[in-house]
């Protein structure tokens, strides 16, 4: 019933078979949505905001709505940076009250990668903060992540890498991919289930993360194409292999798309079906419900985390 770090999460999660969601907020509503959905499993959730999300709401306004929420719920949260480009952004919201970040050096060579790192988790480390790092590269687009090509993680590397940088857990590409085309229409998903086998062997009881993780409900494109939109060809990761992901060494899993076209869908409903509404009220009201929806879907059907807070 606190701001923590995901240092228990984590343990509870590696040993229990199930993972926990990283959920990204930009606003009152998806934060409200995504701390209700938590509170009705009784999971413990971690929630992040990109560098686009800060630039947008602030850190301090993030901060001080998310120590709102969980005095409203009582739900365990960490609070995270995601995809943190330099110390400099991450030194800013570790003063402003995160309790975990993510430095993204993937896009560096590897030695450059490790020195990076280390400089931030020594930071880090030294203020109670920790820190997710990444190794490999995720193609797609989503927010200020861009990636055309997708280069899988290397297990020997990964086990160099977490000795060397000291990071408290490693984000690793396995053919998840950012936003919600991640993939051709014709092209069948595939996660590389023997990188994280061999890396979970390699590195027993360590934390791994799968980023780009939504499955891009079909539902929810098919209501925004149906009031007006234009997702054309979107396409997800199948729930079974996230949900054997989390059955392996995996202990977060991100997911914003599948948030923001719930809430994109709903609020076109809105609009679709009483054109004369201009009460925020009503459509953000309508959005925030749809995000509670899909992280209640998420925690019972692909994170397997409901009830974790009693463990």
């Amino acid at each position: 019933m606190a701001l923590v770090t995901t240092t228990e999460m984590f343990k509870k999660a590696y040993e229990g078979g199930y993972s926990i969601g990283a959920f990204n907020i930009n606003n009152m509503e998806i934060l409200q949505g995504v701390l209700r959905g938590a509170k009705a499993k009784n999971s413990p959730v971690i929630l992040q905001c990109s560098t686009g999300a800060i630039k947008y709401a602030g850190p301090e306004m993030l901060k001080a709505m998310v120590d709102a929420a969980i005095a409203e719920t009582g739900v365990d949260v960490a609070l995270h940076l995601d995809h943190g480009p330099d110390l400099e952004a991450v030194k800013m919201v570790i003063d402003a009250g995160f309790t975990s970040v993510m430095f993204d050096g993937s896009h560096y060579d590897y030695e450059e990668n490790v020195a990076k790192t280390k400089e931030v988790v020594e930071y880090a480390h030294a203020r109670g903060v920790v820190v997710e790092a990444e190794l490999g590269v995720l193609a797609g687009i989503e927010d200020d992540v861009v990636a055309a090509e997708h280069v899988y993680t290397d297990p020997a590397q990964a086990v160099d890498f977490v000795k060397r940088t000291g990071c408290d857990s490693l984000a690793i590409a396995i053919g998840t991919s950012h936003g919600a085309f991640k993939f051709p229409p014709d092209f069948k998903p595939e996660l590389k289930f023997n990188i994280l086998e061999e890396i979970g062997k390699e590195l027993p009881g360590f934390p791994i993360v799968l980023h780009g993780a939504s499955a891009v409900d079909a539902e929810a494109v098919a209501t925004c194409n149906k009031f007006g939109g234009a997702i054309k060809d979107a396409k997800g990761i199948p729930e079974d292999m996230l949900r054997k992901a989390s059955s392996m060494a995996v202990c977060k899993i991100n997911m914003d798309t599948d948030l923001r076209l719930a809430m994109t869908a709903a609020v076109r409903k809105v609009f679709g079906e009483n054109p004369g509404e201009f009460d925020p009220r009503k459509y953000l009201g309508a959005g925030r419900d749809a995000v509670q929806k899909v992280v209640e879907y998420k925690i019972d059907h692909i994170l397997g985390s409901a009830n974790a807070m009693n463990k």
